[in-house]
């Protein structure tokens, strides 16, 4: 990335955004084969304390397709946030190959650091096959083109802008829904949907599991925000501990990452220090493309 993309994607006060920082992701999700069924993956720079669980999930899928034939197509992840990531350090991904049968191959992907394990992904792909077909409805939504901006939601909280604008955005979020820092002034929103568009904010290349590993990554930024909402809650304003403890994806239907997808999520449950959160996505037409759901570690002090 030149400096003068960088000035161009953020401006003066805005992200570091655009086709360069998507191109970054790219890189990051393009693991590095150290040997027949392990790679190696990084952590972009900037500063953070552990290393963002969707990042994770998505180069341990990256590792799992990479061991699958190519017309065999991802459909389903489970996955355990077992320690957090150290991101001054690489992740070792090594792939057990559990089973090729006729129609659908399972994988087992097990990342380390410090010669632990940090993160263990098992995901299913299937070649495709037709059948019966049915889908739920997608909620009602404005265009993304006509609500504001990430940075615009930011407006008036300048201690969160200052921290969120150092990292760079490889996606276009547009909240349907009023965000947690700016619900926390409301008070809490209990028992709705949380809507937001998103989509990678650039090209991607024409590869089907590198689409469906960027939504594994997107799919960690915003889903625990309907548990925060449900409480009138925020991370960063409130004195809140949080960490993803487990996600699972299923992907329906076929979709590009970098067109819009509306990622529609509600929380059904909070309780032991723990909430639990699902969500879908939609691409722009109507269709029912993706399903998630995750548990996090959601703690108060003296709670």
């Amino acid at each position: 990335m030149t400096a003068d993309s960088e000035v161009r994607a953020a401006g003066d006060t805005g992200f570091l955004r655009g086709q360069a920082v998507v191109d970054g992701l790219v890189s990051l999700l393009d693991l590095e084969v150290i040997e027949t069924d392990i790679f190696r993956g990084v952590s972009p720079k900037v500063v953070m304390q552990r290393v963002f669980g969707g990042q994770v999930a998505g180069q341990a899928l990256v590792a799992a397709g990479r061991t699958v034939d190519s017309e065999r197509l991802v459909h389903s992840l489970h996955s355990y946030f077992i320690r957090p990531g150290d991101p001054a350090v690489p992740i070792i991904y090594t792939v057990d190959r559990v089973r090729d049968g006729r129609s659908f191959s399972v994988r087992r992907v097990l990342a380390i650091q410090h010669g632990q394990p940090i993160f263990v992904l098992s995901a299913s792909f299937q070649l495709p096959q037709g059948g019966i077909d049915h889908q739920a409805e997608m909620p009602s939504a404005p265009p993304p083109e006509s609500l504001p901006t990430l940075a615009e939601r930011f407006e008036g909280f300048d201690e969160l802008w200052a921290v969120m604008r150092q990292i760079p955005q490889p996606f276009d979020v547009r909240y349907v829904d009023d965000p947690p820092w700016v619900q926390r002034g409301q008070g809490p929103r209990e028992h709705q949907p949380h809507r937001v568009w998103l989509k990678a904010d650039g090209t991607l290349p024409d590869d089907p599991l590198l689409h469906v590993c960027v939504v594994t990554f997107a799919s960690d930024l915003n889903l625990l925000d309907s548990v925060l909402i449900h409480h009138g809650l925020a991370a960063r304003l409130d004195p809140i501990t949080m960490a993803s403890l487990d996600h699972a994806m299923w992907f329906h239907r076929p979709f590009r990452a970098d067109e819009w997808l509306l990622y529609v999520s509600a929380s059904a449950s909070a309780s032991g220090g723990r909430g639990l959160a699902s969500g879908q996505f939609y691409s722009r037409d109507g269709r029912l493309v993706a399903s998630v759901t995750q548990e996090g570690m959601i703690r108060l002090p003296n709670a």
